[in-house]
């Protein structure tokens, strides 16, 4: 079982920057692959980043793309989202999920996660 935990969300401005943190808890953080997924009222949830085990690999959805950046810490069984120019469309709730990267392949993107946590709301006023 892993347990998520995410944090950093709030009102922010358009043009602003947040940073949103997913703390771990559970079985071996470093072989899960991380991702934060978003879901905006009304709408379905949106793969926004996903980062790879050891963290050297990302990849991101092309709306969030050269505004976001997604981390992790191993050592310290932490994942972050760094985002940046800020649009009212990016107004979601922010989930973060884990994968059990279990042949270390060093996949940034899975079409399925299986651990997420409870979210935290992000809201960009214009």
């Amino acid at each position: 079982q892993v347990q998520l935990v995410e944090s950093g969300g709030g009102l922010v401005q358009a043009g602003g920057s947040r940073r949103l943190s997913c703390a771990a808890s559970g079985r071996a953080f470093s072989t899960y692959a991380m991702a934060w997924v978003r879901q905006a009222p009304g709408k379905e949830r949106e793969f926004a980043a996903g980062i790879s085990w050891s963290g050297v690999n990302t990849y991101y959805a092309d709306s969030v793309k050269g505004r976001f950046t997604i981390s992790r810490d191993n050592a310290k069984n932490m994942a972050y989202l760094q985002m940046g120019s800020l649009k009212p469309e990016d107004t979601a709730v922010y989930y973060c999920a884990s994968r059990f990267d279990y042949l270390y392949s060093g996949r940034a993107y899975f079409t399925n996660y299986d651990y997420w946590g409870q979210g935290t709301q992000v809201t960009v006023s214009s």
